[in-house]
């Protein structure tokens, strides 16, 4: 079995196994106290810190530990708002954020304040003008992940901390899928990060809090981690995601590389076996290990399930995979193709042989995914008056909307159109998608009696 999704959770790399067993019987008592058992905890505890610290790039007592990557970022996101409340609570994050800071807004705004979302190109990457535009006197906050976890596209995080700092507004930056390979560079003000995205142990996320930032610790008080992060500190594992990120950053520029060249023939090939794909996300400024592609015509669930059945674990953001029936709001803010969408993302130690057999395997799985799929009976056309056709797509989800569009186009003449009716929001994102990769006219979306009408005119 081939693990392709390390950048939902990197396998534990060698040496966190090793000091995770190693500190359950050191570093099982009570940091916080004074005798001999406590004092040993604390040396392993401090030793910990100082270690990520340097890996960070920040000062040891500007860093805490959080029983999660989640929790850094919530516990970011209020300490910041309410650090700079007499500032005011305006908010600014991107639209490709993770879904720890989105939800952060979302109750940031639920609570009165207000918040500014940026978007970003089709390549997944916002634009630092854009950032520096919606600034504001009452902004108390902005934030901007380092990389994006679904696409692997990198941002520039140095030139909109340099936007931010100018405006006195302190950056928060997500580092969960890049600090595995390096440090965040730019002047950012608060920092997190999560321990089993470099191979770490699971339940330990990193805060890191700049001196001279305002910061007010929200919840009840607690007198561990600076009041930071309440609760017992689970050391083991804290010790174990210290030295496995010490580890794997002294593998980083050699394994970046190698990485880079699997994912480089992944990108390059895919459109070469498969028909009708989109690949996705920066060319160039992204991380080593992750590429990510659509497929047309393709129900997104079934072709993972298809591609674990043949020895490949891989993630998706297509809509079909979603219990929501909704896109990803990464690859909705791109506006780039979500159906049939697979997004490989290779762990460090990954072998050449086991890329060679998924594109092996990849073409044959989506072929006999668009076969089992065929024409659904439930899915009437009927000719409209003129030279117009009308497919009503309506209670039909991903991809079916598109493949009905695909087989009728030829049926009118060029300047014709096809209306498709579609209740599902994918169908907002692929419609457009397929125009541009099939070289028809996207006319626009009407407001229908139920769900939407989406107008294709045919070109050639």
């Amino acid at each position: 079995m081939a693990y392709f999704d390390a950048a939902s959770a990197a396998p534990l790399h060698p040496v966190a196994r090793q000091a995770l067993l190693a500190s359950l019987d050191e570093g099982w008592a009570d940091p916080a106290r004074l005798y001999r058992e406590g004092r040993r905890a604390r040396l392993l505890l401090d030793a910990a810190r100082e270690a990520m610290a340097e890996c960070v790039g920040c000062r040891p007592d500007e860093l805490v530990f959080t029983p999660s990557g989640t929790r850094a970022v919530h516990s970011g996101v209020a300490g910041a708002l309410a650090g700079r409340r007499r500032v005011g609570s305006h908010l600014i994050v991107s639209a490709v954020e993770h879904s720890s800071v989105l939800h952060a807004a979302e109750a940031h705004e639920a609570g009165g304040g207000s918040v500014t979302q940026v978007g970003v190109d089709r390549a997944g990457a916002v634009d630092p003008a854009a950032y520096a535009a919606v600034l504001r006197e009452d902004t108390a906050l902005a934030c901007l992940q380092s990389a994006n976890h679904e696409v692997g596209t990198e941002q520039p995080v140095s030139r909109v901390a340099e936007a931010c700092r100018a405006a006195g507004v302190p950056l928060l930056v997500d580092a969960a899928q890049s600090l595995g390979w390096g440090r965040v560079e730019g002047d950012w003000s608060l920092l997190t990060g999560s321990a089993h995205k470099w191979g770490g142990p699971a339940g330990v996320g990193l805060l890191a809090v700049r001196k001279g930032v305002r910061f007010a610790p929200q919840g009840p008080g607690d007198e561990r981690e600076s009041g930071r992060a309440p609760g017992f500190e689970n050391l083991p594992a804290i010790v174990a995601a210290a030295a496995s990120l010490r580890a794997v950053r002294a593998e980083a520029a050699a394994e970046a590389a190698r990485l880079r060249e699997l994912t480089e023939r992944i990108r390059s090939r895919v459109p070469e076996l498969v028909p009708d794909v989109e690949v996705v996300g920066d060319p160039s400024r992204r991380l080593p290990g992750i590429v990510t592609f659509s497929c047309l015509y393709v129900d997104g669930e079934t072709l993972l399930h298809e591609l674990d059945r043949a020895g490949f674990s891989v993630s998706s953001g297509s809509s079909c995979t979603s219990s929501t029936l909704t896109p990803s709001h990464v690859l909705k803010a791109m506006g780039v193709l979500s159906e049939g969408n697979v997004r490989v993302s290779l762990p460090p130690g990954t072998a050449a042989e086991d890329v060679e057999r998924f594109l092996e395997v990849l073409p044959g799985t989506v072929a006999a995914v668009r076969e089992k799929l065929g024409a659904p009976a439930a899915t009437e056309t009927v000719r409209a008056a003129g030279p117009d056709l009308v497919v009503d797509a309506l209670g039909r989800r991903c991809p079916i909307p598109v493949i009905e569009l695909a087989k009728v186009i030829g049926d009118v003449p060029v300047g014709g159109t096809v209306r498709v009716l579609s209740d599902d929001e994918a169908a907002r994102l692929d419609i457009p998608a397929w125009c541009e990769m099939r070289g028809q006219e996207y006319v626009g979306e009407e407001p229908a009696e139920r769900g939407t009408a989406y107008l294709v005119r045919r070109t050639s």
